[in-house]
């Protein structure tokens, strides 16, 4: 497991560049902006606001992003950021946030510290997803959440080859499959009945939809397989789903590539935040326990 990394602005002495990116067309998110720009701006450099999600990350010297909104917000960001991956805090202006952890009221609490360097950056690992259609490549994304293939219409099983490392694992007989990384791992994965990870785990799970045998279960993986995915006869509406956005429709023949990318999701653990304090929080799993016990 890679060991977590300071802070560069900590590291270097300096004022630390900041992009503030927010959900568009959000009432929240401009409010919350309104109040938290003063308190961003006394102590780093706001080089960027962007609402839109238009602002190019190549070529540029940004120390720290900030992201308000929900998880799909930071999804988003993650694929602006592209191949120029900064450390990423979210400020959950939205709904459940299992990324976007902190609120408003926690960030203005753990601000003071995040720029003292009081937190880490951990390194999450990507998906490179590509659809090769005759040997060539066709379509390629990075992936924050998950890879899938989605039947669509007709609403009819589909037969999926997968190879992994170049050895055939297995044919599915399934409504789809997902291919997810831990971070992903509480997203489609987990309404489909896979396992949650750390996420910072080095790991990858494959999961089936609606297998049509119960032998199929969902595959706890290395985050180094090299995963590669072919539909027997895939429907006109058969597609490749990125972080829940299309990349490609399939043809018969394609083969669609999941592998580790060279780039990796940058978060910052801040004080007071674990993964069994989101999982609590987000899933209700507070039961009777005592959760004031060993919380810090």
């Amino acid at each position: 497991m890679p060991a977590n990394q300071v802070v560069q602005w900590v590291q270097d002495g300096h004022r630390p560049n900041v992009v503030i990116l927010g959900a568009p067309n959000r009432d929240r998110v401009r409010t919350e902006l309104q109040r938290l720009r003063p308190v961003i701006a006394e102590s780093a450099n706001i080089i960027a606001e962007d609402l839109d999600f238009t602002y190019d990350f190549d070529d540029q010297l940004v120390d720290l992003v900030i992201v308000l909104g929900g998880d799909g917000s930071i999804l988003q960001a993650a694929r602006q950021m592209g191949m120029s991956q900064s450390p990423v805090l979210g400020i959950n202006c939205g709904r459940l946030g299992f990324l976007a952890a902190l609120s408003p009221d926690d960030f203005l609490n753990v601000w003071p510290e995040v720029m003292r360097g009081g937190s880490d950056v951990i390194d999450h690992i990507m998906f490179q997803v590509s659809v090769l259609r005759s040997g060539e490549v066709v379509a390629e994304q990075l992936a924050l959440n998950e890879a899938a293939i989605l039947r669509g219409a007709p609403y009819r099983i589909l037969d999926i080859d997968l190879y992994a490392d170049g050895h055939l694992a297995t044919r599915y007989r399934c409504d789809g499959l997902i291919i997810a990384t831990p971070v992903g791992s509480t997203a489609h994965n987990l309404s489909a009945g896979g396992p949650i990870l750390r996420r910072n785990l080095q790991a990858i799970v494959i999961s089936p939809i609606s297998p049509h045998t119960l032998t199929y279960r969902p595959v706890v993986d290395s985050a180094e397989t090299v995963l590669e995915l072919t539909v027997t006869e895939p429907y006109d509406s058969t597609s490749v789903v990125v972080d829940g956005r299309i990349l490609s429709a399939l043809q018969p023949g394609d083969r669609v590539r999941v592998e580790r990318a060279e780039q990796t999701f940058k978060m910052l653990e801040v004080p007071g935040q674990n993964d069994y304090r989101t999982l609590r929080d987000k899933l209700g799993w507070g039961g009777s326990v005592n959760s004031k016990i060993g919380d810090d």
